[in-house]
């Protein structure tokens, strides 16, 4: 029997320069969908091909004959064809088409294949169906990107960029050019409160990436969605409870390049008290130095262990698979940081530009963990309709952000103290600041689906959200210093200070929607009505206590060598709790809509109108003489919308929507609060209006293949009363000028949009640009000398882009898969042009973010016994984050690291490569 089968292959083998090739597409019988990595086989040879990224596949050296064709994938039912393939034959063409192995009925009981909502094709299909524009990032693009959490993951949407953390992170999405206010965020199309102490917006990078099915950003709004978004809504879908018994999980550790050239720097967060002593002991209560503990100031120095990350989720179906289960979880411990040169300015006289003051050099080492906890139930009530019709489900999610930054600075005096580079003197000051982050988002949500009959429909919702955050016992210690003949030395200590604040947003929320399917005058119609109610209550607490040495002649390498040793006297023993931070807040909001979808084809409508209702407020806990003290706003809104979807063929759209929204004051901002910095006061504006806005959108789609697009769009929006933070001058004393955030006119923001995503073989590219342009008018200061010689501050308009706003956006990122020997790759390049990071007080003055290139990777390789290798490397190219001033004034030649052409130079941040190994399993 050896012999023959010998004999077989070497007379298979002799034929083989006579052989030609098979070639062809698997794809899903049901929906036409390339099927990637599917085995093709031919029988009783070794001859075999793996399907590519576009389900195409390729079988070479195949001599002429007849053969059988095996095509197989899991979920799949294997395929048999027989082909034959004639001498003169140089390459023959067979496409397949498998069927998913639960296309049958099994004991009168109908197995259905659930939708895998993690996937690339779910994704496009979700795009391609949309009643709006909407862009979609699949839970399996994420899991093989570079990116760690949500706020890094949407930077790979067009038309969004985002803005930094101090430790190089994502943290906040801006939205085609519109500032991060402008934008809202859900979970599982649920608005969820902020942590923030003063604003509305969620920071993104509280999130680990691992926990999501797909990232959905919605630039359109359809009346049955929440009207408080100009720039668009990001929607965080968790994972769901699968068909059948999923197990994942996953190991990783790494490190950062940063820590390999200087040590990091830990205090004893864990020591840290919570409460100030004024929460403590009572208002009344005279706080002693023994009541501050020396937990924040006893710090170590020395080289962070690598950073360990995990997740898990574990799923399925019971009772017949009416019950569905869900829970999943996420843990990353990292410890990040950067090296950062930072200027500060003032403007002199009538001089263009800014005269700097001080250089500081900052080191950051932040150690975070960031965890979430995800738990889904639902079950199928008995009823007609397909197993989503009637449902009731339970989610619950619980996300922490956990910092532990210490600042360590070493500023220079640039105009005083007898500076002088070249013989390397200066006066000298160093700062050590520790701050432990806590910031906290639980949210509940118990909803119900129902179909009463064939055309009617009933869902509904109660949410239970709140999100804290919490900085105790932030504290900063400052000494004195000096550089003679290049040689540095700490000598006494400074005024200290130590800081508590938190703060909580509690919602509580119904939604209730009512669908009915019509047929009207030959047009099959869905008709949506229901209506929200939403209250939210805002707490915030702030407290500061200012320390001075008991000696302050007390020598650093003398009297102390370790700053815990440092002995202090408290100048306001009551702490200052008398400040705008300590403030209460409450934002009621109703809302009702009615909807209409059309579902014939080629056109597709979608609109309605929405009204929305607002009643916010706020409440000074420790007034000093303020107006308003208290204060609150009311207002209703008509928001109409209206998106058409008009299919010129099976794979090609053409959109065209038009929405009216609304952007809602800050809490913190409508408070009336003032504070008095060097240059100017900043003050809260209870008479802040909202901001409405006018979207339009038109886009053209093209999907040429279930997982391929090529998007190209035009958008425009005309904000009445933009909200930016200006400099404004005092109604009744004109003299007096103030920042505040103000109501400005008509802003215009308009741009173009490309997405492609284009798949060969083993080969794809995914490719994005964004171009946008805006224009705002506000007031700003500019120093003149009058006719009698007198400097003299007058307010002139400048017109300029909207704040955060960048003309140019684009990703490219190439990848590479290889399912016959497991391997997966991608490059992915991300590119942010300048943009404003800083609305600056005087005329010319804005402070610029630098084009910024981010150059990221991943790989991973599938072992046997289900599971997979992997690897991650951010910021390869090391790409700094600066921040300049577009002109330069002559009295900064001698200033060190002014080395930019053109501009002054405020900033320049290192974060240097991190790196990260892990293992993954799936069942």
């Amino acid at each position: 029997m050896a012999n023959r089968y010998l004999f077989v292959y070497f007379l298979f083998f002799s034929t083989i320069t006579l052989a030609a090739t098979i070639r062809g597409r698997a794809v899903d019988a049901g929906t036409g969908q390339p099927i990637i990595g599917a085995t093709l086989l031919i029988e009783g040879t070794p001859l075999h091909g793996v399907s590519g990224l576009d389900g195409s596949y390729v079988i070479r050296n195949v001599p002429a004959g007849n053969y059988r064709l095996r095509a197989s994938y899991v979920s799949y039912q294997t395929l048999l064809r027989e082909v034959r393939l004639d001498a003169n034959e140089q390459t023959l063409t067979v496409d397949l088409a498998l069927a998913t192995e639960t296309d049958r009925q099994i004991a009168e009981v109908t197995v259905v294949s659930k939708r895998d909502g993690a996937s690339d094709r779910t994704a496009r299909d979700l795009e391609r169906n949309a009643p709006q524009v909407l862009n979609i990032v699949s839970g399996r693009s994420i899991e093989l990107s570079p990116d760690l959490t949500v706020a890094n993951v949407i930077q790979r949407v067009s038309g969004i960029s985002i803005e930094r953390n101090s430790n190089g992170d994502g943290q906040y999405a801006i939205l085609r050019g519109m500032d991060k206010r402008y934008n809202y965020t859900l979970v599982n199309g649920v608005k969820i409160p902020s942590p923030d102490n003063r604003y509305r917006y969620v920071p993104l990078d509280i999130f680990p990436a691992e926990l999501l099915d797909r990232l959905e950003v919605y630039k359109a709004l359809t009346p049955s969605m929440e009207g408080d978004a100009v720039g668009g809504a990001i929607n965080m879908v968790m994972k769901d409870a699968p068909d059948r018994l999923t197990v994942l999980a996953n190991v990783s550790t790494g490190y950062s390049e940063l820590f390999m050239n200087r040590p990091f720097t830990r205090f004893k967060a864990g020591n840290v008290r919570f409460e100030s002593p004024y929460e403590q002991f009572g208002n009344q209560y005279a706080a002693k130095p023994a009541d501050f503990n020396k937990a924040p100031t006893t710090y170590t120095v020395g080289s962070p262990p690598p950073n360990l990350l995990g997740s898990f989720a574990v799923g399925g179906r019971l009772l017949n698979r009416r019950l569905g289960v869900m829970l999943a979880g996420s843990l990353q411990n990292t410890f990040r940081g950067s090296n950062s040169l930072f200027f500060d300015g003032d403007a002199v006289d009538t001089l263009r530009g800014v005269t700097l003051t001080s250089m500081s050099e900052r080191q950051y080492s932040e150690h975070q963990r960031r965890y979430g906890l995800h738990a889904k139930l639902d079950y199928r009530l008995p009823g007609s309709g397909g197993p989503e019709a009637n449902k009731i489900q339970w989610y619950n999610a619980f996300i922490n952000l956990t910092n532990e930054q210490i600042r360590d600075t070493k500023s220079t005096q640039l105009t005083i103290g007898g500076f002088d580079p070249i013989l390397g003197n200066a006066t000298l000051g160093y700062s050590t600041r520790s701050r432990l982050t806590r910031q906290r988002i639980y949210t509940s949500t118990l909803q119900g689906t129902h179909e009463l009959t064939p055309i009617l429909g009933v869902n509904w919702s109660a949410v239970y959200s709140v999100a804290t955050g919490n900085v105790p016992d932030q504290t900063t210690v400052p000494l004195l210093g000096v550089r003679t003949n290049f040689a540095e030395q700490r000598t006494t200590v400074n005024d200290g200070s130590r800081r508590w604040e938190h703060n909580t947003d509690t919602d509580l929320a119904g939604y209730l929607n009512v669908t009915l399917k019509t047929n009207l005058a030959g047009l099959s119609v869905e008709w949506m009505a229901g209506g929200l109610y939403r209250d939210k209550q805002r707490t915030n607490f702030y407290n500061n206590y200012q320390l001075r040495p008991a000696n302050p002649f007390a020598q650093y390498g003398v009297d102390f060598t370790d700053y815990s040793q440092i002995v202090w006297t408290v100048q306001n023993p009551l702490g200052s709790v008398a400040t705008a931070l300590n403030y209460d807040a409450s934002e009621k909001t109703s809302s009702g809509y009615l909807q209409f979808r059309t579902t014939n084809q080629p056109l597709e409508l979608t609109g309605g109108v929405r009204v929305e209702h607002t009643d916010q407020g706020y409440a000074m806990k420790f007034p000093i003489g303020e107006d308003r003290p208290t204060g609150s706003q009311i207002y209703t809104d008509i928001l109409p919308s209206l998106h058409a979807r008009y299919r010129l063929k099976e794979r090609t759209n053409l959109r065209a929507s038009y929405f009216r929204s609304l952007n809602r004051p800050g809490f913190f901002e409508i408070v009336p609060y003032r504070i008095v910095n060097e240059e100017y006061q900043e003050r809260g504006n209870p008479n802040l209006k909202r901001a409405i806005a006018d979207n339009m959108d038109l886009r053209y789609e093209f999907f040429p293949r279930p997982l391929e697009q090529f998007m190209v769009g035009v958008f425009y929006k005309r904000i009445q009363n933009p909200i930016e933070y200006t400099l404004q001058r005092d109604a009744v004393r004109g003299q007096d000028i103030y920042y505040s955030p103000g109501n400005f006119g008509t802003a215009t923001n308009y741009g173009l949009e490309l997405d492609a995503v284009k798949y060969v073989r083993n080969w794809g590219v995914k490719a994005n640009y964004t171009y946008t342009h805006s224009a705002i008018t506000t007031p700003k200061s500019k120093r003149i000398r009058n006719a009698q010689g007198d400097l003299q501050t007058i307010s002139v308009n400048q017109t300029r882009a909207l704040y955060g706003q960048s003309a140019h956006v684009a990703n490219l990122s190439l990848l590479y898969k290889d399912s016959e020997h497991g391997w997966d790759g991608q490059l992915a390049g991300s590119y942010t042009g300048d943009r404003i990071s800083t609305v600056s007080q005087f005329v010319d003055n804005d402070l610029y973010q630098k084009g910024f290139l981010q150059m990221d990777a991943s790989a991973e390789k599938r072992l046997k016994g289900n599971f997979i290798l992997f690897a991650k490397v951010n910021n390869l190219l090391n790409t700094p984050t600066e921040v300049y001033i577009r002109n330069v004034s002559s009295r900064n030649s001698d200033v060190p690291n002014q080395d930019v052409a053109g501009r002054t130079l405020i900033r320049r941040d290192y974060f240097q490569r991190s790196y990260l190994l892990g293992i993954r399993y799936k069942l």
